[in-house]
């Protein structure tokens, strides 16, 4: 135990000389660096938190059904009783999806009169989007082969 008030010295480390084996793998690490192809990026925690609520969100039939219904609707959305009447849902059953959808930020509701329309939230969903190819090969421009592949309809002979 050293006394109180006593205080040791503590030697600065030696400088090295810019021509050491250290300053040498240093600078190499540093020129690759700016020479290798882009790596892929790792999402950030809220990146991560954010598309696990909303992969989860849309991890049950009849909330991808009613997200679906609302994308291939476009902005305007449409009114809660016609997506009732189009799904064939209960109230309950559609609010408490609709309430899930919302909470994920997937959807977005507006009030018109005595009616609320929901719409898809295009935003969240293009984030998503960008979030789960964002490292799509290996972070270098995309070709043909890893782009999602178009339906093609088959001949009938």
């Amino acid at each position: 135990m050293r006394p109180i008030g006593c205080a040791h010295a503590v030697a600065a480390p030696a400088a090295r000389p810019p021509d050491s084996e250290a300053h040498v793998v240093a600078n190499a690490k540093a020129i690759l660096r700016r020479s290798a192809p882009p790596q892929p990026t790792a999402g950030t925690a809220d990146d991560d938190l954010d598309a696990v609520s909303t992969l989860a969100a849309l991890a049950q039939q009849t909330r991808l059904a009613i997200f679906r219904l609302l994308v291939q609707q476009g902005p305007e959305g449409l009114a809660v009783g016609e997506i009732a009447e189009r799904l064939q849902l209960a109230g309950a059953t559609l609010s408490f999806h609709l309430k899930e959808l919302a909470h994920a930020k997937l959807v977005i509701a507006r009030q018109a009169g005595r009616f609320i329309y929901y719409s898809a939230n295009y935003r969240a969903m293009n984030g998503l989007i960008d979030y789960l190819t964002r490292n799509c090969c290996q972070g270098a421009t995309c070709d043909i082969a890893c782009a999602p592949a178009a339906q093609r309809k088959r001949r009938t002979l």
